[in-house]
């Protein structure tokens, strides 16, 4: 499908960063989206807007907790002022561990505590953009009542960013379908399960809000098995067997390994990963898991297999800036 937008992954604040960006856009990359792994998420983004010029632009994710949905107001509001309307803010919560191990911060209800994030972000930019005389967000995490015109950055001349948020368990999805501008399916996920179940609870979100499919952008970012020879190819098909282990033994992620009839193998890959045995997980990543889960094809032909693949089935897709010269030339 023609539409299907193709996005791609930039790296985090650093030297390669401009460099990185301004070659997306030249591409032709419809957007230009940064993680949060071992780099902050919103950090480069002043950079994206100053060396480009019509790419979209956001984070894919930020971790939805670990700041205070007041600074999270204040980062994207400028970001969206100083892109002239180009970013757009996708969290996620992440997993207990990290956040109570790695960020030291409550996880307890995420999908409520997610969705007075949504809530609060919205009523604070009404009260930026004069929609709203006073801050007034009391909810069960996050209370927010002080606002003075010391404080308030005002209007902007912009659209308010859009919010999109990474979604695996049936509450986050449907909130998506319900609040957000948009979800952003893991990387963990197969268009069979896009289409059987993550498409139908963002549904029934949207329709709670009388809302349409139409008004929620579904981003895949599935996994890419590629290279220029077979010996690139296998080091690529590697890879994502060792990342579909990893994901594979996260239980957050195992009701999509279920629905494929693989609940087994998400047992044993737990199990394997809490004795450290990372090696022999891979090993349990079958070539009929790397088919689900994975795109498989030369460089060249990339681009029309991802648009055969996820066409109907998402509206945006992450493909690797490492091959745009081949989707260009495609």
């Amino acid at each position: 499908m023609s539409d299907l937008r193709i996005d791609t992954m930039i790296p985090g604040l650093s030297a390669e960063a401009p460099e990185a960006v301004t070659r997306a856009e030249a591409l032709g990359f419809d957007a230009a989206w940064t993680s949060e792994t071992d780099r902050d998420g919103l950090l480069p983004h002043p950079l994206v807007a100053e060396h480009t010029h019509d790419i979209d632009m956001g984070t894919r994710i930020t971790l939805a907790f670990t700041r205070s949905p007041m600074v999270l107001a204040y980062d994207a509001w400028d970001l969206q002022r100083y892109s002239e309307g180009r970013f757009s803010l996708g969290m996620g919560t992440q997993v207990k561990g990290h956040n109570e191990r790695r960020f030291s911060v409550d996880f307890d209800s995420p999908g409520p505590r997610l969705r007075e994030v949504v809530e609060s972000l919205r009523h604070i930019w009404d009260v930026f953009a004069g929609r709203r005389d006073r801050l007034d967000y009391d909810g069960d995490f996050y209370s927010f009542s002080l606002m003075t015109e010391t404080f308030d950055p005002g209007p902007i001349d912009y659209p308010d960013p859009e919010i999109h948020i990474a979604g695996v368990n049936e509450y986050n999805i449907r909130l998506a379908g319900e609040l957000c501008d948009g979800l952003c399916m893991h990387a963990f996920n197969t268009p069979e399960y896009a289409t059987e179940v993550i498409a139908p609870l963002i549904e029934e979100g949207a329709t709670r809000a009388d809302r349409s499919r139409a008004d929620i952008e579904l981003s895949a970012s599935p996994f890419v098995v590629t290279g220029e020879d077979e010996q690139e190819r296998e080091a690529s098909r590697e890879e994502a067997r060792r990342r579909l282990a990893f994901y594979g033994s996260t239980r957050t992620y195992h009701d999509v390994l279920a629905h494929h009839g693989w609940a087994e193998v998400g047992r044993e890959l737990h199990e394997l990963s809490t004795e450290q045995r990372w090696e022999e997980m891979t090993e349990l990543v079958s070539d009929e898991m790397l088919v689900a889960f994975a795109i498989e094809v030369p460089p060249a032909e990339l681009l029309a297999e991802a648009r055969d693949v996820y066409g109907g089935v998402a509206d945006r897709i992450v493909l690797p800036l490492e091959h745009g010269a081949a989707l260009v030339n495609s």
